[in-house]
Order: structure tokens, then C-alpha cells, then sequence
């Protein structure tokens, strides 16, 4: 019999201690310390074998350079979910979906399971969809109610590894296996309760194991934690070959599925869902959804041409300025991340002169997209101005670039990309970081637009300033 220890597993980060503790002292976490009893190798194992030998057989090495084939891609016919997988699912692959419950991940996997065994994208497929949390008639009546109850899907309700092991690995098994979700997985092999690292990890090890030895993809749900990060060990992430987030505010019915991690595509590419009574249709050009509900001369806003992966994307950045009530200044950030709007600020302040660091601020990113580009930092700068000034943004001028703490606005990348997308929904201008270096930097195609290049923050306060001088028009000072 192995010799059997006890161990105390953080659910967080996985570091394992000797002994209980209320904080964990690898990740700072409270209360995520749970017992676990793991086994230990015999005394004539590999882990024990001293001497420095090797017990396995000797490897075989290889050139870089060979007679590999490329591998077809499983395409969906969901063309937004297709993109962010880099064009369809590779055979063998793992793929994880995380996200923030009842954003749609069991909607959009089941869709996604019924379009390739309908063969929409091409040959049909053998697909099999096991759940763990629900009952058979449960996701039939999902299947229902998106229409799909036709399709030929392979359905299970199981939440024991070895018995979906026994029925996938044989020849000739399912093509597609989606399994929802891996926390509620178990190995019978381990004594700790489901849900656990050590289950999370052996279980998504079994079939990601199974999946590329038979040569089937095979999908993951994943649980979030309330940080939107997913539940488990990190490592769960490094033993997958694609990482998908689901993003959606609760108030919209728009949802984002973002790659993070891709080894057979692009990472930070996006597709964009509307959630509908049949599911969730997908938008294929999500610019033109973002600003739909946009109002024109409207002080405070400003429309950034952004890149989400490969794609552009245009959205509304709106901003409020307030007198504060309280002896600190309020900060409320929805859809941006707070510390570059804290830097924003100080430059505007320091380099630009501007009264704004003592007034309640309040930023918003318009249709629930999360923006982590620096290239909004010039639109940020805008909105605030322009609330500021009370003068509004002219509406058919787009901006971008990132700004640096004296002031400057540095050039971003695929500048050329942002305009041509502007110009395609009919922005006549745009705003835009100045070309540095040498006299053979060629300018971006402005795709018609006509480009006004900045190269410090003063110049887009000035252009504010020339409209409406600050006197009469900073925010609490009585109209002119």
C-alpha cells in the first residue's frame, strides 16, 4: 500500500501547506486552505530512483523541418465563434470556456455541438455533449427552446471520469466532445471532493489526455471566481490549447467571447453575440451595434477606433464630471481600467493645467465592451475634457493613441486598420497620434478621412479651448 499523507490545498493558486492556516501564504487569500489526502509514490518508484538513472526508454530527436501536413479545422458555421477559435476547432485540441453564470456558455456550446453535427460548416460530425450539472431533460429543453432538438447530438449526464473514459476511448468515438462543466468532474482515484485542485487537475488531465491520443476536440467549462478570473488552479490554463472568456454585462444583451490564450490562432480576438429568446445570434459587425444607440453632440463622449484582436472596433467612451460631495474625489470606472484613468488624470492636470483631480469622475465604455488597449487613452482624455469644457466632441471624428506621463501621445499599432473602419461607417476625421522618425515613415492610408496628428496633450486641450474658453464654460461657472 502507498504510504498516505495529508495535505492542505489552496483552491486559488494550488500551493500546497503541511499544515491548516486562514490566509493562504502564497496568494494571500482567506479561508481557501481545504484538506486533501494524497498518495504518495512506493518506495521503488521513479520519483524515489536515486543514482541519477533513467527508467524510461531514450528519446528520438528531430528536425524543425518536416513532411507535417497541415490539419483541417472543424469549422461551425458560427462564424464569430469560428474567428475567435482561429477558424474552426484542430482535432485534438483542448479548449477551455470560462464566464460569469448565465452569460451563455452552455447556450453557446450547444449551438455550436448542433451546427457541427448538422454539418452546417461543412461535413457533419460526430458530437457528443456530457453534462454534469444538469439532467437530460433539462438540456433537452434547452435544445428546444434554441430550435436545435433535431440535430444528431450524442447526449450524456454523467460526472464520473472513468465512465465518460470508458465510453469515449474506443475507435470510431464522437469527433467533438463538450463537457460541462470540469468542475464537477471527479476521479475516483482521489479522496478530495469534487471541485477541488486535485480533482480540477487529474480530471482535465484524463481527457485532455483521452482527446489527443484519439484525436477528438474536446471543450471545458469552466466556473469563474468573483475577480471574472476562472475557478481552480492556473495550471488548468496551461494544460489547455485555447482559453475563452465570455463577457457580458447583465443590463445588456450583448455578449463577448475573448481568446486569451490560442495556439493554433491569434489571442485578444473577439466575437461578438446578441442574446435573443432563440439563443444567441451572432453580429457580424459589432462597430456599427456600439454606437447604434450613440447621440450626436453630446458633451462628454467620444468615439474610439480600437482593435480587438485582428479586428477593429468602434465604441463610445463617456465621461461625467461632478462636484464631489465628500472630502475624497469618487473614481467609478465601468468597462476600463481604473489605474490608467487615475494616470490620465495627473497628466491632464500636471502637464495641462486642468481643475479636474478634485470633482467626482465617472467613465463608462458604452454596449459592456472591456477596453485593455493603451490607444484609449487620447479618447479617455477627450470624454473628460469635453465634460470638462461642456463643449461637445464633433460626431464624426474618431480618436486614438496612448499617452505617456509628460504628455506626449504616442503612435499604437494597425493605425491603418482604425481608419479604414471609421471611414466605412462614415466618420469624416480623425484624430491621431503624429508620425515619428525619419522622412520615409509613410503615412497611415487614412481610408478618405481627414487625419489630424497630435503630438502632446496641450494640442487636444487647445482645440477644446479655441471652441470654448475656459472661463466661461468650466463646469460650475454660470453660463455666459
Amino acid at each position: 500500500m502507498p504510504k498516505r499523507e495529508i495535505r492542505f490545498v489552496c483552491q486559488q493558486c494550488g500551493a500546497a501547506h503541511s499544515k491548516w492556516a486562514g490566509r493562504c501564504g502564497a496568494c494571500g487569500g482567506w479561508n481557501t486552505l481545504v484538506e486533501e489526502a494524497v498518495a504518495t509514490g512506493p518506495a521503488n518508484s521513479l520519483a524515489k530512483t536515486g543514482g541519477g538513472k533513467a527508467r524510461g526508454k531514450r528519446l528520438e530527436f528531430t528536425g524543425l523541418q518536416g513532411d507535417s501536413r497541415e490539419i483541417p479545422r472543424r469549422v461551425t458555421g458560427i462564424a464569430e465563434f469560428d474567428r475567435v477559435c482561429g477558424g474552426g476547432m484542430v482535432p485534438g485540441s483542448a479548449l477551455l470556456v470560462g464566464g460569469d453564470p448565465g452569460i451563455g456558455k452552455s447556450t453557446l456550446l450547444l449551438q455550436a455541438v448542433a451546427a457541427l453535427a448538422q454539418g452546417k460548416g461543412g461535413k457533419a460530425l460526430r458530437c457528443a455533449y456530457i453534462s454534469g450539472e444538469e439532467s437530460l431533460d433539462q438540456v433537452r429543453l434547452r435544445a428546444a427552446r434554441l430550435g436545435v432538438e433535431r440535430a444528431p447530438v450524442e447526449l450524456a449526464a454523467s460526472t464520473s471520469i472513468r465512465d465518460i473514459a470508458a465510453a469515449l476511448d474506443h475507435a470510431g468515438g464522437p469527433e467533438l466532445v463538450v463537457v460541462d462543466s470540469i468542475q464537477t468532474m471527479y476521479l475516483d482515484t482521489l479522496d478530495s471532493a469534487p471541485g477541488t485542485v486535485s480533482q480540477v487537475r487529474a480530471s482535465a488531465q484524463e481527457l485532455i489526455g483521452l482527446a489527443k491520443s484519439r484525436g477528438f476536440c474536446v471543450v471545458l467549462v469552466g466556473h469563474v471566481t468573483k475577480e471574472g478570473v476562472i475557478a481552480g488552479p492556473r495550471v488548468l490554463e496551461h494544460m489547455v490549447d485555447t482559453v475563452l472568456y465570455f463577457e457580458g454585462e447583465r443590463g445588456h444583451q450583448f455578449r463577448i467571447m475573448r481568446a486569451v490564450k490560442n495556439r493554433y490562432g491569434p489571442t485578444d480576438e473577439i466575437g461578438v453575440f446578441e442574446m435573443t429568446d432563440r439563443g444567441l445570434a451572432e453580429v457580424p459587425n459589432p462597430s456599427a451595434l456600439f454606437l447604434a444607440d450613440r447621440k450626436r453632440e453630446v458633451t462628454g463622449a467620444a468615439v474610439f477606433a480600437g482593435m480587438e484582436g485582428t479586428r477593429p472596433v468602434l465604441v463610445e467612451i463617456q465621461a461625467l464630471i461632478a462636484p464631489t460631495s465628500y472630502g475624497t474625489p469618487r473614481r467609478a470606472v465601468v468597462g476600463w481600467d481604473g489605474n490608467r484613468l487615475a494616470m490620465v488624470l495627473a497628466v491632464l492636470e500636471a502637464r495641462c493645467g486642468l481643475p479636474i483631480g478634485a470633482r467626482d469622475i465617472y467613465l463608462n465604455v458604452a454596449g459592456g465592451l472591456r477596453i485593455a488597449e493603451p490607444a484609449a487613452d487620447l479618447a479617455v482624455a477627450s470624454a473628460l475634457v469635453s465634460a470638462l469644457t461642456l463643449e461637445p466632441m464633433p460626431a464624426d471624428t474618431v480618436i486614438f493613441g496612448e499617452i505617456g506621463l509628460s504628455g506626449e501621445v504616442r503612435p499604437v499599432g494597425q493605425s491603418e486598420a482604425r481608419l479604414k473602419e471609421a471611414a466605412k461607417l462614415g466618420f469624416a476625421s480623425a484624430i491621431a497620434p503624429a508620425r515619428r522618425g525619419s522622412k520615409q515613415d509613410r503615412r497611415p492610408d487614412a481610408g478618405g478621412i481627414a487625419l489630424r496628428e497630435i503630438a502632446h496633450l496641450r494640442q487636444l486641450v487647445a482645440m477644446f479651448e479655441a471652441v470654448a474658453p475656459k472661463p466661461a464654460r468650466v463646469l460650475g461657472a454660470a453660463p455666459p
